[in-house]
């Protein structure tokens, strides 16, 4: 097991959503502030190599955690799927590069479930892969992140480079992400619902036919696993982070729905795409290999979210790509 309270930690994406949780959960080891460095999109463009370069010889790490992604919801990976696949592809690349080049001890990928074949077997499970091409409306962006599971595993075999992959299943939490367009689905509903509460709307209109189910991680159990992962795996065997649970997206509604307290009608737009049929990852090789599992019930995450957003609508942050 690595000890990481005397590490230098780079986390990329450790300001954003996920990275927040990631940062405080480092800190929960005993990880002091000045052992983490954080780089910040307007001083590293991690897609150019060069700013990659400087990356390292100003944190010199030991160990990176790379959370940093351009991602969003259907809308965003429609409009936005030669970004997605350049960006994400990019980052990985130059970053476990020079890492290597550096002689880094860990790399740390945290991958996406965008990365399952659109038909694969319900739970998900790490074996199925490679068994199909994903969901058309997410596969740049899936494809350029299950690419970077191949280069770690030949870094490995050729380098020795020692690395961890996560794949979590969607996240939801407070400080999400919650601009309509680029959303994922539950800050984007629970956004909606309460707009509509507050406007009197007597009705509210969803993409696509509701039939489509999806499986939802609370942002602090993810942020767990991948810091377990960074402490007890030295190999880039994917492990899935999730419940195990799936919902679909017409009883997710509803449900967002009565904790925001909107009683309107709620209307289905299927000319809007579903996106991939179902989604809900078997966990069994996360709980084995390393311990992990969630904690946080469905129920009482989606009640957290709501009332951080409710409580903070002044933090909501529109985002941009290119």
């Amino acid at each position: 097991m690595l000890d990481l309270t005397n590490k230098k930690i780079t986390v990329t994406g450790g300001a954003g959503f996920l990275g927040r949780f990631v940062l405080a959960a480092l800190k929960k080891r005993g990880v002091e502030d000045a052992n983490v460095f954080v780089p910040r999109r307007k001083d590293y463009d991690l897609t150019v190599e060069a700013d990659v370069v400087r990356l390292y010889d100003d944190a010199k790490p030991d160990v990176v955690i790379h959370l940093a992604a351009e991602v969003g919801g259907i809308g965003a990976n429609r409009d936005h799927p030669g970004r997605f696949f350049f960006a994400n592809a990019a980052m990985g690349m130059h970053l476990i590069e020079i890492g290597r080049q550096r002689g880094i001890q860990k790399f740390v990928q945290t991958g996406t479930v965008c990365a399952y074949p659109k038909f694969a077997p319900v739970p998900f499970k790490e074996d199925d892969l490679w068994n199909g091409f994903p969901e058309e409306t997410n596969a740049p962006y899936g494809v350029a992140k299950k690419a970077l599971f191949v280069m770690l595993d030949g870094y490995q075999r050729e380098y020795g480079l020692n690395s961890s992959v996560v794949v979590p299943v969607n996240l939801y939490g407070p400080h999400d992400n919650f601009d309509l367009h680029s959303s994922h689905v539950i800050p984007a509903l629970i956004r909606k619902c309460v707009e509509a509460r507050e406007n009197g709307d007597d009705h509210m209109t969803c993409w696509g036919t509701g039939s489509a189910s999806r499986e939802f991680l609370y942002v602090e159990d993810a942020a767990e696993g991948i810091v377990v992962a960074t402490e007890k795996m030295d190999d880039p065997t994917p492990l899935n982070l999730g419940t195990g649970a799936e919902i679909t997206i017409k009883n997710l509604v509803e449900l967002v729905a009565k904790h925001c307290r909107f009683e309107g009608e709620i209307r289905w737009d299927a000319t809007k795409p579903d996106g991939q049929p179902r989604r809900c990852l078997d966990t069994t090789k996360a709980k084995e290999a390393m311990g992990w599992t969630a904690q946080v019930g469905f129920e009482e995450g989606l009640r957290r979210t709501i009332a951080w957003f409710e409580a903070n609508r002044h933090d909501i942050r529109e985002v941009t790509y290119g």
